[in-house]
């Protein structure tokens, strides 16, 4: 199921249903009310997989660019709905900037939200 995004090009994130859990990938964008509104809805999200573009330092870049950096991601994972949330759930961090994925990875990790929140992995595989 297409899910809404805000990117500077038409975009969509997607939900995907299996058998037990559910996986949301976001695809690129920026801050999005809807899309957190329709995840929300989700029940049995084991896996979440979000962008973090950039570092906190080019905070302007991701504005202008329409994509996240860790202090807007984690404003955008504050909008989930914990009460709703499965103990399962995992996130995942993709489209980081090369060069950049461990300096983004610690912004993240530096603040506690109660996630579990690691960078996604090549090949890595789901299973729902």
């Amino acid at each position: 199921t297409a899910l809404p995004v805000h990117h500077v090009v038409p975009a969509v994130g997607y939900h995907i249903k299996g058998a037990f859990h559910s996986l949301v990938y976001t695809g690129d964008t920026t801050i999005c009310d809807a899309l957190w509104h329709e995840i929300n809805k989700i029940s049995q999200l084991k896996y979440l997989i979000v962008e973090a573009a950039f570092s906190n330092s080019e905070l302007e870049l991701a504005i202008l660019s329409k994509h996240l950096c860790p202090s807007m991601l984690m404003q955008e994972l504050a909008k989930l709905d914990k009460a709703h949330l499965t103990s399962e759930l995992k996130v995942y961090i993709t489209h980081l900037k090369p060069g950049e994925d461990e300096c983004i990875m610690r912004e993240i990790a530096d603040v506690e939200i109660g996630l579990s929140i690691s960078a996604l992995n090549r090949y890595q595989i789901f299973e729902l």
